[in-house]
């Protein structure tokens, strides 16, 4: 029959069932089913996954879950009720797993690794908690360390703090802000013990498995707790030589060197250790009673292993037969040290083994083999030998459960005892034992060859002689009625250090005695055990009291006869030295019992009795009725016990000294004794003795003996009549000691009285009720009187102690009178004046009142409100004060959670009821409470924290009457508002300190949002006054500061970092909260503009920055951006403009936007609304030109805030700046956002280094500026100075930048202008001279400086990808320094990853600027100077500087050839493509690029190109005759390799090839008239550069050492073959231009070229030594000073060139030119006017790639190679340039013509000497170039020296510092 359940129940399937039967229900394992009938052991219900699917299914497929029950009847629901932290797991790593892909994505390898081991260990842990088979103690212990797992993995991953108790979570919800707080900080304390960083503390009061720790003052100390160490032999991995053997293991404390615990014995069987599963804990102890300060001592787990057998052989040790009685033979010991099992982070309840080996020495040395292992001495020892010897294998664990205790002992594990007493000695404890310790003996050697193997045999005996059974214990559960010792092999100074507990019966105690036998044991005879001696020791002393601790000699007596002993006659004999009183002859005893001088036995003992004292004044008192006269003796000696060991004594017998006190006290109907007095003083001592730190655990024993053992009704009027007499005598005693413990013991006195009195009434039936309470008040009017007695220094102490027990004394009170009367009497003592209070009773009275409110007065309501009222007066006292901070913020603390947890939270909440308490507590604290938050805020005060969690636990009980209240107490008249006005102030100020400071720790979100929801119940009610007190048209009445704090706060609060649901994953709760607080703003402020439009206009900053917040909020931006609008329409309607609202919201744009607050979709959507509201107005056209203003601001504010951090994206930030402040300063004119982003920019050069960018920057500000300004402008890094005053500061520092920056022409101008100041309007001559004085440095490195010419390079960028401020755009860029294309590709594609670098020089089509892609294209370009007109004088270095500088159009060439083509000379179909493009601005400027705004494309003729290749050619030769005209010590190989390239310059075009190819009647007849033109320009210049290169020659020749001669030789000869070869109307127009140039003047000679310098800057690369090291002419060479005309021109005769016979060798022949056309004469008659003087040989060059033939032979010149083997259609090579001593390859794609261009007149190129631009018409042609060929008859030219290679004429002209020629 199927039964309903009686409440729906829920399971889980454990198996897999198919229900295949009728009406069965398919499960699978995990599918929870919900029961809803039974039927034996079948079920009936549905799966929570289909709830209409109903079926039957067996009970033994599924378990029962717990579960809660939600609804009744048919719809009830049942759902899980699972472990909160099983949830809390599953939840946090689904959170986790999202960050840990995160650690992946971002290389995190060691917190990847980490995180992911923690995460296996939690779901392990799960898992183990959901299968519920764990102990209760697994289960806690894993429980912590789970917890523990979880916030690691929080902290290491930067989420949130969870508040904890132990290892639950706390529910913010039901607990108090200050409880919260608390439970934070104890969260974060433990987190940082599980790091280890937390010590433990030494104290027997620390607690690890509390699992909170702590060491806050105001948590109060936990209960001692008694540890019990399990320890279980596993394993015994060694033999004892075929004997039985027995193990002893204790705990050894180390560092005092003697055991803590009792020994505990494991039997090991001959055959080897077992330890079956039904032994399992019979091998097992629990050492028992272990303190938190004793876990704390360094202790070690020793262990004996001893030998039971008889010896075998004569010796001892060998394999003979085994002789003799069975012995106890040392084997070995072992120790395992447990330091570091009982201080691990992790709790110790988990069984954990351990291994330790055991080893043997001496058996002299055994009883200290222990200490030396311990001490690592193992010179004496070792490892025990046999097989096995792996050791021995025991378990740990460590257990504070009861339960856990009470299981392992009921499951056999043997209890092993301290050898003292724990902590805390209740009053029902009873103990009784005496341990004794057998240290070691001394025995003669008797006329024996031999010593004696002794055995030493314990027993214990009454005064008869009768042994008493079963009272000595080897070892803990094995009790015996003897005790029998180690034998050690023929030692006749036996040490044994064996431990045994007497544990004799209380009544035979005191005549018992220990009794040793000394036998010696035979190895002949298997069973003799000859007696020869013995030893006693008393354990009573004849004084009474118990034998003493320690050491006792005692004395040896012969005897070999046992029965001589059973008497017990020789108790009549001394048994020691210090038993005097006994005399050695009594009764002829002496004859029986001789004593040997020389032999005696060392034991010592130690007492542990509840019963049985050492001390014989205690002793005394105890035993009174014996000697009654000597009672009030006996009191004043037990008065007088001070020290430790007889404090603790008399603590021990606490409940004995009581009942003797009070029995002294009072005779049995009550009334006094003579000693009363004197039992008073006795008492209060032993009560205050309890107070002490040292005995704080022993203070439950009195609690005790008050509830269950005191027994004196008839003591409480003398109790309280004596309490009376002390506060009476107190003022005029001098002898104030045993007052101050009367005073700290009252608490305890009260307690004691009041006890009496009930067991008094409940004997008589409440008699005498009246008379008691009379006592009581008399002698609390006596306490009264005291407390408010004047303050007087003896008194001082008295009434501090006074304070520190009232709180007890109240609560006794309260029971006595009633808590009414008891509140009433401790706001009277608490009331005592203040005045002149010392320090330490102003305190004593504040912890007072703390601790009365946490007992009975403060549970009930009437005696609560008054003992508050004054407690909070006082606490008020101390806050404005400043004083005691830390005791106010634990007082108010625990004030907040008494008034929290009175609250009924089942009772219905009424906001319009008022509450008492909170009243009286708000009133009383909260305004100074305020200040003195106000005044630590600021600070690093260490109770900021605390007392800023009570000033907010608070406000959080306070309802809108306690505000009301608050608001009629601050300002009780309507026209006297400053107290609330400063109030409110201060609040606000504190309040949006608090949001925005983060007072508590990042990751206590918890405690965070909790304070964010009482300051937004706060906002709610803050608001009140302000509208009704501080509103109104009138200035007076409304307070605009106060308004604006109040929005502030507002703003503060909506933008909370805690309520950002964005930043933090958890709790969905905070997004509600933020936009509650943002709605009740826009509330607020709507019902400020319905109450008084006039007051939103004093308001429009604040309001417009709250609006703008509010608009973060996606709820609430429609109706923030209408109140926008209305407050526009508002001071429009009332001043005609909205510039104010206007210009707030610009400002709170910026700022918003910089703080991350918004997006592009906040963008459109601020856009849509914005003029959605505004096309409603009557002012739309206005409004909707202003929306689109500031949407465009926000497109340029988004576009800045996008650019990433990093120096890779500083380019980007400048560009995106510059967007924003053209925008400031031309569409609304804002000057001060204009200057704070022209700092921006301006800090963004300086961090790049660019700082003529830099300079330029701070000069669009400089030149707005005027210099007859006096006004103050907005500038923030000069705020006061004036107008000129800024400029001229500007323009100092723009003049630094430029110094910096090397780009001194610029600053000249500013210098002008900054001496026309001083000289005219300031007329500051000093600093007119110092100006002046730089604008002569300026000039003088203008001349003299070396100057790097940059590069610059055409960038575009394609495609949807890029940034809309670069998109489809072209720009031309400005290298930085030594920055060539290579690198700066490099840098641009650092700053655009995913950015694809287009290889070809093409335009792009359209499919690429369509792509969603980024695509950049780099080239090379070539800047055209804007001026081309110089005076003849103008120095190279300004013309240089122009030429690369303040440019704004660039060239890029692209060749192209067109048909025909000739393979013989490919110039004739060399095209160049030109493509002028001009920027917008001049570079450089305020950017290092600028945007190209035109472009322009133009074909050169091939005649034409020519033209300019060989001015180029003919500028450069110019250049460097002037340069070594002018320095002729420099280094001869440029010049060498220029006059190289020239004069064979095939690979190159040279003049060869344009007259094959331009100079021809064929091209004559065919040429245009723009192509005829420029031939006859390239005919007159081919005579003019023949000319320049026949001067160039005549230097060179006068220049060149002994070492290039051959060389020059060369040149000359191959000069003059190629003159001869020139056609007949070269050879005229040479001829011509010979006679013509006689007397033309060359250009002005320059001064040191930078070309000079970088080859002087690189001699010290060879040897010294080497030709190139070595100068041309030395210092004292007389050098012929001529003139460049003089000395380079071509002369008829030759007066003055070298000595004619310097040049009769003549050179060698020419090798003939592969593929040339004309025959070549291979040699030419000796030219006298070029030859040179050899007089000595030519050393081979270090560099060279081969040697010369002969020593006075020139060396070969490289062959020429055609270019007919070339074809146009591949690609050319790619040209070779020198950098940084390095070729760099350029990109195949890109080809670029440096020439210079210009259109002037031919004469011009005779004059002026141009600089070579980077790359020249020599590079295209290599580019087009096969390798040179050399023949194999041929040798090679002499390579020039590794080094200098970027200095020849065939690279792109570049210096290895960057520059270029021309």
């Amino acid at each position: 029959m199927w039964i309903p359940s009686k409440s729906p129940k829920l399971a889980v399937a454990v198996y897999n069932w198919k229900g295949d039967v009728r009406s069965g229900l398919p499960l699978e394992i995990g599918e929870t089913t919900q029961i809803l009938e039974e039927n034996g052991g079948w079920f009936r219900g549905f799966s929570t996954k289909n709830r209409s699917a109903w079926g039957i299914f067996p009970a033994c497929v599924v378990s029962i879950r717990p579960c809660t029950v939600k609804g009744s009847g048919a719809a009830a629901i049942a759902e899980i009720k699972d472990d909160p932290l099983v949830r809390e797991i599953a939840c946090v790593l689904r959170e986790w797993a999202r960050l840990w892909k995160k650690l992946y994505v971002e290389r995190e390898t060691y917190r990847f690794s980490a995180v992911a081991k923690v995460m296996r260990e939690l779901l392990a842990g799960r898992r183990a908690l959901l299968a519920g088979t764990l102990t209760q103690d697994q289960t806690r212990a894993l429980r912590l360390k789970l917890v523990a797992k979880l916030d690691w993995g929080n902290r290491k991953l930067g989420l949130e703090l969870v508040p904890r108790r132990g290892a639950e979570a706390v529910d913010p919800e039901d607990t108090s802000l200050v409880d919260l707080y608390r439970v934070h900080a104890e969260s974060a304390e433990r987190a940082a013990a599980w790091r280890g960083t937390l010590r433990r503390a030494c104290g027997s009061g620390s607690s690890f498995n509390s699992g909170t720790l702590t060491n806050s003052s105001n948590i109060t100390t936990p209960p001692v707790q008694s540890h019990y160490l399990m320890c279980s032999m596993r394993d015994f991995g060694h033999t004892a030589g075929g004997d039985e053997a027995e193990l002893l293991l204790w705990l050894h404390d180390a560092r005092r060197a003697q055991p803590l615990s009792e020994r505990f014995r494991v039997r090991i069987a001959r055959d080897g250790f077992s330890n079956y599963v039904d032994r399992l804990h019979a091998n097992s102890t629990l050492f028992a009673d272990l303190s938190s300060t004793d876990l704390s001592r360094e202790l070690w787990l020793v262990a004996w292993v001893i030998r039971v057998g008889r010896w075998a052989g004569a010796g001892g040790s060998g394999t003979g037969e085994r002789r003799g009685p069975v012995a106890r033979r040392p084997l070995g010991a072992g120790v395992l040290p447990l330091a570091d099992f009982l201080r691990q982070p992790e709790p110790q309840t988990i069984e954990k083994e351990y291994t330790f080996k055991v080893y043997q020495c001496e058996e002299k040395d055994f009883h200290q083999l222990h200490d030396m292992l311990i001490r690592k001495q193992t010179n004496k020892c070792n490892i025990l030998p046999g097989q096995p010897n792996y050791g021995i294998v025991v378990a740990l664990r460590l257990l504070t459960n009861t339960g856990s205790i009470s299981e392992a002992v009921a499951s056999g594990a043997t209890v092993t005892a301290k050898r003292g007493f724990p902590d805390v000695i209740m009053p029902g404890d009873v103990r009784n034992d005496l341990y004794l310790t057998l240290e070691r003996a001394e025995f003669e050697r008797g006329g024996k060859s031999t010593a004696k193997n002794v055995l030493a045999t314990v027993s214990v005996h009454d005064s008869t002689g009768q042994v008493i059974n079963e009272c000595v214990w080897g070892a803990s559960g094995i009790g015996s009625t003897s005790y029998e010792s180690l034998v050690l092999y023929h030692n006749n100074s036996p040490a044994w250090g064996e431990q045994l507990r007497l544990t004799v019966p209380l009544e035979t105690f005191t005549h018992a005695h220990v009794r040793i036998e000394f036998r010696h044991c035979s190895t002949r005879d298997k069973n003799e055990r000859k007696l020869f001696g013995f030893a006693f020791a008393r354990l009573m002393e004849p004084s009474g009291a118990t034998l003493r601790d320690g050491a006792h000699d005692l004395y040896v007596y012969k005897c070999d006869d046992p029965s001589k002993l059973l008497s017990a006659s020789y108790l009549a004999l001394p048994a020691c030295a210090s038993d005097t009183g006994r005399s050695p002859t009594t009764n002829g005893i002496l004859a029986t019992f001789q004593r040997s001088t020389k032999e005696n036995c060392i034991i010592s003992t130690l007492l542990c009795s509840t019963k049985l004292t050492q001390n014989e004044d205690l002793l005394a008192l105890l035993q009174w009725r014996a000697r009654p006269e000597k009672v009030q003796e006996t009191l004043l000696r037990v008065l007088r016990l001070g020290d430790g060991l007889s404090c603790e004594e008399l603590i021990k017998f606490l409940r004995d000294v009581l009942d003797a006190l009070f029995a002294l006290f009072s005779t049995e109907d009550g009334n006094s004794t003579p000693h009363s007095g004197t039992v008073f003083l006795v008492l209060v001592s032993i009560c205050s003795l309890l107070d002490e730190t040292r005995f704080q655990h022993f203070r439950p024993v009195l609690d005790v003996y008050i509830e269950e053992h005191f027994s004196a009704a008839l003591v409480y009027k003398g109790l309280l009549s004596s309490v009376q007499h002390c506060a009476e005598w107190a003022a005029g005693a001098e002898g104030q000691e045993p007052i101050r413990k009367c005073l700290r013991s009252l608490g305890a006195v009260f307690r004691l009285a009041v006890r009496s009195r009930c067991l008094f009434a409940r004997a008589t039936g409440g008699q005498y009720e009246d008379s008691f309470r009379r006592d009581v008040r008399a002698a609390l009017h006596a306490l009264k009187a005291l407390a408010q007695h004047p303050h007087r220094e003896h008194l001082a102490p008295a009434q501090v102690a006074l304070m520190t027990s009232w709180a007890s004394v109240a609560k006794e009170v309260a029971a006595a009178l009633g808590p009414v009367e008891a509140g009433r009497i401790t706001a009277a003592m608490l009331d005592a004046p203040a005045a002149n209070a010392p320090p330490a009773l102003a305190k004593a009275r504040l912890q007072a009142a703390q601790d009365i409110l946490d007992g009975p007065l403060g549970q009930d309501p009437e005696a609560r409100n008054i003992v508050l009222t004054t407690a909070c007066h006082h606490l008020r006292v101390h806050l404005a004060r400043r004083d005691e901070l830390s005791q106010c913020a634990d007082m108010l603390g625990e004030l907040v959670t008494l008034l929290w947890k009175k609250e009924d939270p089942d009772q219905p909440v009424d906001d319009d009821e008022l509450d008492p308490d909170v009243d009286v507590l708000c009133l009383n604290t909260l305004d100074v409470l305020v200040e003195v938050v106000l005044h630590l805020i600021g600070g690093n005060s260490p109770v900021l924290g605390s007392m800023v969690a009570g000033l907010l636990g608070v406000m959080e009980l306070l309802k809108p009457a306690h505000y009301q209240r608050l608001w009629s107490h601050l300002a009780p008249h309507p026209h006297d508002r400053k107290p609330l006005k400063d109030f409110l102030m201060r609040a606000f100020l504190v309040f949006r300190h608090l949001i925005e400071q983060d007072v508590f720790p990042s990751d206590w979100m918890v405690l965070r949002v909790q304070s964010c929801k009482v300051l937004l119940s706060a906002l709610q009610d803050l608001a009140k006054p302000l509208l009704e007190r501080f509103l109104g048209d009138e200035p007076p009445q409304f307070d605009s500061q106060l308004w604006s704090g109040y929005l502030e706060l507002g703003v503060a609060l909506v933008t909370a970092s805690a309520l950002q649901a964005e930043r933090w994953a958890r709790g969905p709760e905070r997004a509600s909260m933020r936009a509650a607080a943002a709605l009740h703003l826009l509330a607020v402020w709507t019902r400020l503009g319905a109450l008084s439009g006039a007051a939103q206009l004093q308001l429009i900053g604040p309001a417009v920055g709250a609006l703008l917040e509010v608009t973060l909020v996606p709820e609430l931006r429609r109706a923030a951006l209408g109140a926008l609008v209305a407050l526009m329409a508002a001071e429009r309607a009332a001043t005609g403009s909205a510039r104010r609202t206007e210009a707030a919201l610009v400002d709170k744009l910026d700022s918003l936007v910089a703080d991350n607050k918004a997006d592009d979709h906040y963008r459109r959507l601020f856009d849509t609304v914005l003029m959605e509201r505004v096309s409603t107005e009557g002012w739309r056209e206005a409004g909707a030109a202003f929306v689109g203003c500031v949407t465009r601001l926000l497109e340029r504010l988004l576009d800045y805030r996008a650019v990433m951090q990093g120096a890779e994206h500083r380019d980007k930030r400048m560009a995106a700046t510059v967007n924003l402040l053209n925008f400031y300063k031309n569409e609304i004119d804002r000057k001060e956002m204009y200057l704070r982003y022209v700092y921006k920019l301006h800090d963004l050069h300086i961090a790049s280094d660019n700082w003529v960018e830099a300079g330029c920057t701070l000069l669009l500000y400089a030149e707005s500026l005027s210099w007859d300004s006096d006004q103050v402008g907005v500038d923030p890094e000069h705020p006061e100075a004036v107008e000129w005053k800024r400029k001229e500061a500007l323009y100092n520092q723009v003049l630094q930048y430029f110094d910096r920056g090397k780009c001194w022409e610029k600053g000249l101008p500013l210098l002008r202008e900054l001496a026309t100041l001083y000289e005219v309007k300031l007329c500051d001559y000093a600093r007119l001279a110092h100006c002046l004085r730089m604008h002569a440095t300026f000039l003088d490195s203008v001349l003299q400086q070396l100057r790097l010419e940059p590069e610059y390079f055409r960038v575009g960028f394609y495609g949807k990808g890029c940034p809309l401020f670069v998109r489809n755009k072209l720009f031309v860029y400005r290298g930085q320094d030594y920055e060539r294309i290579g690198a700066f590709t490099q840098r641009l594609q650092s700053e655009y990853v995913s950015a694809h670098i287009l290889m070809r020089n093409t335009p792009p089509d359209d499919s690429i600027i369509a792509a969603d892609g980024q695509y950049i294209q780099i080239c090379n370009v070539k800047p055209v100077t804007s001026r081309r007109n110089w005076p003849s004088g103008a120095p190279e270095q300004v013309k240089r500087f122009y030429a690369c500088n303040d440019v704004d159009t660039f060239l890029c060439d692209r060749p192209l050839h067109k048909p025909p083509i000739d393979k013989e000379n490919e110039f004739k179909s060399l095209w160049i493509e030109r493509t002028t493009l001009v920027t917008e601005n001049t570079l450089p400027g305020i950017l290092r690029w600028s945007e190209v705004i035109s472009r322009s494309m133009e074909e050169i003729p091939p005649v034409e190109f020519a033209c300019e290749t060989m001015e180029a050619t003919e500028r450069e030769l110019r250049s460097l005759i002037s340069q070594y005209t002018a320095d002729p010590t420099q280094n001869i190989n440029p010049f060498s390799m220029r006059l190289q390239g020239t004069i064979d310059a095939n690979v190159q075009g040279g003049i060869t090839k344009y007259e094959q190819a331009f100079l021809t009647a064929d091209f004559s007849r065919n040429a245009t008239p723009r192509e005829a033109a420029a031939a006859a320009k390239l005919r007159r210049l081919v005579a003019s550069q023949l000319a320049v290169v026949e001067a160039g020659l005549t230097l060179h020749g006068r220049l060149a050492p002994e070492e290039v001669k051959p060389l020059h030789r060369r040149l000359v000869e191959r000069f003059t073959q190629l003159r001869q070869n020139l056609g007949p109307g070269l050879a005229r127009a040479r001829r011509q231009l010979s006679e013509s140039i006689v007397n033309t003047p060359l250009p002005p000679v320059p001064a040191l070229d930078k070309r000079s310098l970088s080859v002087q800057q690189s001699d010290g690369y060879y040897e010294e030594g080497h030709l190139y090291n070595k100068p041309i002419y030395s210092l004292e060479d007389n050098l012929d000073q001529q003139s460049i005309m003089s000395s380079s021109l071509p002369v008829t005769d030759n007066r003055d060139c070298p000595d004619d016979n310097s040049m009769i060798k003549s050179a060698p022949p020419l090798p003939c030119r592969p593929k040339s056309g004309d025959p070549r004469s291979p040699t030419r008659p000796p030219l006298e006017k070029y030859r040179d003087v050899v007089d000595e040989e030519v050393e081979t060059r270090r560099h060279s790639r081969a040697s010369w033939s002969e020593p006075g032979d020139a060396p070969p010149l490289p062959p020429r190679v055609s270019g007919d083997k070339r074809s146009w259609g591949e690609a050319p090579a790619v040209p070779r340039r020198a950098g940084r001593g390095a070729c760099e390859e350029r990109d195949s794609g890109v080809s670029v013509d440096a020439h210079h261009y210009t259109n002037a007149d031919d004469h011009r190129h005779n004059h002026d000497l141009e600089l070579v631009e980077s790359l020249r018409y020599e590079e295209i042609i290599s580019m087009m170039s096969e390798p040179l060929r050399v023949d194999e008859e041929e040798m090679p030219p002499p390579i020039p020296p590794k080094g200098l290679g970027h200095l020849s004429s065939f690279d792109s002209g570049h210096h290895e510092n960057g520059e270029s020629h021309c």
